[in-house]
């Protein structure tokens, strides 16, 4: 069985027991969060919702809070500029249960 949510502006395909990486969720490690459905399959039977599915319930326990590695973004110009910037993004690893 597998759901198709939504969270953080984005859209994942998750199946039971996966382990997904979303954006940072305000909530503490081992708590649960419920998101939203947009459809929900097994096999050939899809069920989409319009635009949720309304009695899909899927859950995520909160497994850690991290931060991703560092991305350099490196500007040069012949002429004497150069700048050299790095970015972490936080994220939230969640275990996901499909009921």
């Amino acid at each position: 069985m597998y759901a198709v949510i939504r969270t953080g502006g984005k859209q994942y395909r998750v199946a039971q027991d996966d382990i997904l990486r979303v954006e940072s969720l305000k909530a503490d490690v081992g708590s649960s969060v419920k998101f939203d459905v947009l459809a929900i399959g097994e096999g050939e039977n899809l069920r989409v919702g319009q635009p949720l599915v309304e009695d899909a319930n899927v859950t995520g326990t909160i497994v850690r809070h991290a931060r991703a590695r560092k991305v350099i973004v490196y500007k040069f110009r012949p002429k004497n500029y150069s700048r050299k910037k790095g970015h972490r993004q936080a994220y939230t690893e969640v275990r996901i249960s499909i009921a």
